[in-house]
Order: structure tokens, then C-alpha cells, then sequence
């Protein structure tokens, strides 16, 4: 779900599944944005890929049909691994703007299914629930007269059952990876939620907050990414952690803000829903704001109130390579300058620490 410019074009190919508008919620319809990105080392001998399947989130979205982000979150944990591997390391995005879960499940994950089972694969991430979101809400948000659920119900619905299947597919096809990350969603929007519907409740006759209504959906949503994650042996990065909270105690409970929110192991879905949307609702910070200290912040979010912000340029889709943007000597502790000032930085590095650590 749930980017800054300039940069070197490569080759263009982009197939255009439809026109793309976007709106202040959602995209009105799909378009394939797909890139081959190797990142190469000097005097290295071997080239692995990382393979990345998703939404406008991976895709490096930027408001263009014809260009993404380069430094997106999947080729940012690639550039991490490319480190630990001293080795070339190419970043396969495949990748659909617009698109719902069912749409990521069955037309990439599935049908492009050969990108994960090339024998040189080691890391498979993907993210997918977004748009069904983005669109309940918007559908939710236009609503008059009583309140109906029923399309908020669906998207998590939704997102659960395609969530399961698509790590069974992986599973299955990508058989020479050795890391299998899934990045679960952050709340575009938190503070624009903030209002009360055009609707009102049929329980109690009353209008209700939008964001008191659509965080609950979103919490059950991650829980069940995490746990699932768990289940079928991968890791899950936790986006709406790194994203939604800040990097330091801001209450003064003795935890780092992010950690407190962050997925646990064997918590029951109704005890995380209620840590997130109650115990520590207070910590939570619209990702327009993300406080890495207690005086200082980074906008996590492009002026479209929805897509991460990036550093460095864009590419055109299509296929290229170059040497790393970050030296060796720029990554200290497994993070480079710029990791926690913009939100695909931010993400790339959350996928990276779950980087196999040998070919």
C-alpha cells in the first residue's frame, strides 16, 4: 500500500495494462511496471537474483507511467546483499500498480513464476494487499445513509486468503531461495483519516471516526501476514512498524516506540490488534512525519499522501545495471547514510535483515 527525482534511463518496455489515474485513495486501474536492475562488484565472479512480485510499493511508484524509483525497497535489500555476497546481485521486479491481491497472486506470482525458479535465486520477497484497502476505504469514505462493512470485511477477506496462497506458490517454485520475505502494509493517510464518516453506524445511529474504523481492519490484516509468514517459513518484514512509530521512546514506557507495535511471536490476533489500536494508539505517527529522535523527522511518504519517498533517481522499466550507490565503507552495521530518511530506504533495509548471509 501501501519517491524524489531524477535519473539514468535504461532501456524501455512497459506494457501498459490499462491507463492509470491515480486518486487521492486508489488506483482506477492497472498498469504493469516491471525492471531487471543488476547491481554490479568489481571483480566479482558469480551473480545472484533477488526476485520481488508486487504492487505500486515495489514497483517504485512516482507518479509516472514510464519511469519508477530506482532505489525501491526490493533493489535496496539487494544492494545489501550484493555486500554480503561480494557478488552481482540481480533485482527482478515484477510488479503491477493498481492491482488487488487476487491480481499479484494469480497474473505474477503464479504466471511469472519462472523469475523465482532460475537456480541462481536466493531471496524472494512480496507484497500484495494494498489496493484492496485503498479501495474499501475509498468506497467506505463515499458512502451515505447507514454504514455498510461488508466491502472492508472483503478486503481482509481477501488478503488473507491470497496472502496463504502466495507464499504456498513460492514454496513451491522458488526452490533455491533461501530467504522468502514478506513485507506486510502501513496506514497511507493516518492523519487524513481522522474525520467522521458520511455514514452512520446502524448500531448507534452516529457517524463514526474513518480511522478508528480502518485501523482495527489493518492490524487483523498484519497479524495474519506475520503469522502466516510464520507457517509457511518465511519472514515478514514489519512495514507498519518501521513505518507508523518512531525510532525512540516517546512515552516513556522504557521501549523504543516501533518495537513496542512491532509483530510478536505468539501473540493472539485480538492481543495485537488491541496493543496497536489501543495500548500504544498514542505512539502512532502519520508516516508524512517519521521521527527517527526526538528532534528529528523524515517525510516517509510522496506528496500523493500514499507512496514511500526514495532517494537518488529513476529508471525507465526495463532492464540495466551499475555499480552500487553506497561503497562498502558507507554501510556500517548493516545500513548505509541514508536509511532512515525515506521510506523505500527504510523498507529495503527492514527486508535486508533477513538476507540469507552466504550464497
Amino acid at each position: 500500500m501501501f519517491s524524489r527525482l531524477n535519473g539514468q534511463g535504461v532501456s524501455l518496455a512497459v506494457t501498459l495494462a490499462a491507463t492509470l489515474v491515480v486518486g487521492g485513495d486508489a488506483f482506477a486501474s492497472t498498469i504493469n511496471q516491471n525492471t531487471s536492475w543488476t547491481i554490479n562488484r568489481s571483480g566479482a565472479t558469480s551473480t545472484y537474483r533477488v526476485v520481488a512480485y508486487g504492487d505500486s510499493i515495489f514497483a517504485g511508484y512516482n507518479g509516472s507511467l514510464f519511469s519508477v524509483a530506482k532505489r525501491a525497497a526490493p533493489l535496496v535489500e539487494g544492494e545489501y546483499l550484493a555486500k554480503t555476497f561480494n557478488a552481482n546481485i540481480e533485482v527482478v521486479r515484477r510488479t503491477k500498480s493498481g492491482a488487488k491481491a487476487d491480481d499479484i497472486y494469480n497474473n505474477k506470482i503464479v504466471s511469472e513464476r519462472s523469475y523465482m525458479q532460475a537456480s541462481n535465486t536466493r531471496a524472494v520477497t512480496f507484497e500484495m494487499c494494498g489496493n484492496d484497502y485503498l479501495q474499501a476505504r475509498s468506497a467506505f469514505t463515499d458512502q451515505t445513509g447507514t454504514c455498510s462493512y461488508s466491502g472492508l470485511d472483503t478486503a481482509l477477506a481477501n488478503c488473507t486468503t491470497y496472502t496463504e496462497k502466495a507464499m504456498q506458490a513460492i514454496n513451491q517454485y522458488a526452490t533455491t531461495a533461501t530467504a522468502k520475505i514478506v513485507m506486510n502494509i502501513y496506514y497511507p493517510g493516518y492523519d487524513a483519516d481522522n474525520v467522521l464518516t458520511g455514514c452512520t453506524d446502524s448500531a448507534t445511529g452516529a457517524k463514526i471516526n474513518k480511522r478508528a474504523k480502518f485501523l482495527p481492519y489493518l492490524a487483523k490484516s498484519n497479524w495474519r501476514t506475520c503469522n502466516l509468514a510464520e507457517k509457511y517459513g518465511f519472514k515478514c518484514a514489519d512495514a507498519f512498524a518501521e513505518m507508523m512509530a518512531a525510532d525512540y521512546d516517546s512515552d516513556g514506557d522504557g521501549q523504543i516506540d516501533r518495537d513496542a507495535i512491532r509483530y510478536r511471536s505468539g501473540e493472539t490476533e485480538a492481543a495485537y490488534v488491541t496493543r496497536v489500536t489501543s495500548t500504544y494508539a498514542s505512539t502512532l505517527r502519520d508516516a508524512n512525519t517519521h521521527f527517527v529522535s526526538s528532534s528529528a523527522s523524515y517525510d516517509y511518504i510522496q506528496s500523493d499522501n500514499t507512496h514511500p519517498t526514495y532517494y537518488g533517481g529513476t529508471i525507465s522499466t526495463g532492464s540495466g545495471s551499475g555499480a552500487a550507490d553506497f561503497t562498502d565503507a558507507q554501510i556500517v552495521s548493516g545500513k548505509n547514510p541514508q536509511w532512515d530518511k525515506w521510506g523505500h530506504e527504510r523498507s529495503g533495509w527492514s527486508l535486508s535483515t533477513f538476507n540469507p548471509t552466504t550464497p
